[in-house]
């Protein structure tokens, strides 16, 4: 056993990725049967509260990577749910748009991923959880 760590399953990186794993678990099936990942499914989501924006900042929002979101960004075009655009004064950079069929896929698919979302609030009570969750965000801004 070490003597510089807590064990394992008291770990609180290991903790936080089993609860993530737990929520996931219960959101994967919903979103499988939509053919969609959990990180197309942030993209879309993103896309839907915030609108257009560009890569870099919707890779942030959407805490993914730039080489993920490239091939994310490739699959939803494909299925037509994203439209990319020139931005209107730097022709380099792109703005990403959430389409008719992007909206059509979160609307068949958000009441399903609501009732998770709902069960684990009232499990835990969204403000307590909302409150930690930002208490531990806060570290990464020190």
């Amino acid at each position: 056993m070490s003597k510089f760590f807590a064990k394992t399953e008291e770990s609180l990186p290991i903790m936080l990725l089993r609860a993530r794993e737990a929520l996931l678990l219960r959101l994967r099936p919903v979103l499988q049967a939509h053919g969609l990942t959990e990180q197309q499914w942030r993209v879309l989501r993103v896309l839907d509260e915030v609108g257009p924006l560009e890569p870099t900042v919707l890779g942030e929002r959407c805490v993914v990577l730039t080489p993920s979101l490239t091939r994310i960004l490739s699959a939803l075009e494909q299925r037509a749910f994203i439209l990319r655009e020139k931005h209107e004064t730097d022709k380099r950079k792109q703005i990403i748009h959430l389409t008719q069929g992007g909206q059509d896929q979160i609307a068949a698919i958000a009441p399903a991923a609501k009732l998770v979302y709902d069960e684990l609030e009232e499990s835990f009570g969204k403000a307590q959880l909302v409150n930690l969750l930002n208490k531990l965000k806060r570290i990464s801004e020190f």
